[in-house]
């Protein structure tokens, strides 16, 4: 029987392959695994609304079942109920929309009230509304209130102007938010506190359960924090080398079923029979 009572897998990189589709040999491993009592959290950068067509697809919508959205910002059960939320001002939104264009990057915001917006059109929020399923509203962000909550606010451009953004971002501004690269295109800011792995870390004490207790998957910097905190950190071996330096366990890439290999080899078949 294996002693793990929780997996945490990212999406994109992680159990999604190439054209964002689940393997038959992962959604089988899941299946097993939940059919087994093991809790299955998909942690990812997206709003609840990208995650719907594979909570239906891998049959995680019962009401104890659970996601992390937007890095760990929220963590939710899969019928929207928000179990912890953290959380960024309009000031801050403002602030680092006014630093990416003087940097000349393109950059939008996701707020549960206002959904996703954007102070201008540009492919790489387009990108993002599409894979989400969501709208992409372009307004003027002079009209957003100081004090109005947003969730997280991206950097999104080529991988070489994000590089250069980034380091000319002043120290004292970086170091007020969790700073992730969920993809080369994508630079996400987000509230200090939030991070998958505090995120993984509210759901188990909501769920009793201890960090040896938990595996987390991964393949790039926004799953770090998840892979450090879990009893098993497993990194993709399409992971960045800085994940695969912190990662207790290296698996398969993620156009061969990965997940698939850690669900099987510490959960469904932990003695290795």
């Amino acid at each position: 029987m294996t002693k793990y009572k929780l997996l945490a897998t990212d999406m994109d990189g992680t159990l999604l392959d190439k054209q964002k589709k689940i393997s038959e040999r992962n959604q089988q491993a899941i299946h097993a695994a939940k059919q087994a009592g093991v809790k299955i959290v998909l942690a990812s950068g997206r709003p609840l609304e990208g995650l719907q067509p594979y909570l239906q697809q891998l049959d995680l919508l019962d009401e104890e079942d659970y996601v992390l959205c937007f890095n760990g910002a929220l963590v939710q059960r899969s019928d929207g109920k928000i179990i912890t939320r953290q959380e960024m001002s309009g000031k801050d939104c403002k602030m680092l929309t006014d630093y990416a264009q003087k940097f000349g990057v393109f950059c939008h915001t996701f707020s549960e009230s206002r959904g996703l917006i954007a102070p201008q059109e540009n492919q790489y929020s387009r990108h993002d509304a599409e894979i989400n399923h969501i709208p992409l509203h372009i307004i003027d962000f002079s009209q957003i209130p100081d004090e109005e909550p947003v969730i997280k606010t991206m950097w999104v451009d080529t991988p070489e102007k994000l590089d250069a953004a980034l380091a000319k971002l002043p120290e004292n501004i970086a170091k007020q938010y969790t700073v992730v690269r969920s993809t080369p295109f994508f630079l996400e800011f987000l509230p200090l506190a939030a991070n998958k792995g505090s995120g993984v870390e509210k759901l188990a004490q909501h769920l009793g359960f201890t960090a040896d207790e938990i595996i987390c998957i991964g393949d790039a910097g926004n799953d770090l924090h998840m892979i450090e905190y879990a009893g098993l950190g497993v990194a993709m071996g399409n992971a960045t080398d800085e994940i695969k330096a912190i990662a207790d366990y290296v698996t398969a890439d993620n156009l061969h079923s990965g997940v698939a290999e850690v669900i099987e080899k510490f959960i469904l078949n932990p003695e290795g029979k």
